[in-house]
């Protein structure tokens, strides 16, 4: 397998995409971020929302992906590529791919739920009638990092609140004894 060969152009949209990460960073979010481009131009970017929204469906790639369709008026987008932050679930996966995208590009995988290579590759399916070049590694590094540091953060901040608590003997208030023997 040869090395993707990235842009300049490649590496200004994952740079855009870790900037909607650290959006979703910001709200609370996991940090991943997505950016569409067709044509190397910029056409609609999103970041990580399920928190927020309370959408289970609203990964970056969803958000950004519904802003496209919407601007462009049709849910099929083969001319469009999508650079992200992680490698795709399951579930952005096939959406990615039921809107015929002609280029997936991913910065740092997933070893948990990537679909892309890292527990399967949806992708790759021959069964299936459309298949999206998939090209990984663009500014993983960076990407990786990012996450690291909210999950790192996040630990912290769960350690300081069990902290807080521990010691601590739950007490209610007795407005009333029974006379009971």
């Amino acid at each position: 397998m040869t090395e993707p060969i990235f842009t300049p152009a490649d590496e200004h949209a994952m740079r855009l995409a870790l900037d909607q990460a650290h959006n979703a960073w910001l709200v609370g979010e996991v940090p991943v971020g997505a950016v569409i481009t067709r044509g190397g131009q910029v056409i609609a970017t999103g970041y990580n929302r399920p928190i927020t929204t309370h959408d289970p469906t609203a990964h970056a790639e969803i958000v950004a992906l519904r802003h496209a369709a919407t601007l462009l008026e049709n849910y099929r987008l083969p001319e469009c590529e999508i650079f992200i932050t992680l490698e795709p679930c399951a579930m952005c996966a096939m959406a990615l791919m039921h809107a015929r995208f002609k280029r997936v590009v991913f910065a740092a995988t997933d070893p948990k739920t990537g679909v892309a290579g890292s527990v399967t590759d949806l992708f790759a399916l021959p069964q299936l009638n459309h298949h999206t070049r998939i090209e990984r590694g663009l500014m993983a590094d960076a990407s990786a990092k990012l996450l690291r540091e909210f999950f790192a953060e996040r630990r912290e901040a769960a350690r300081a609140r069990r902290a807080e608590r521990q010691g601590l003997i739950p007490t209610g208030e007795a407005t009333h004894l029974d006379d009971t023997p």
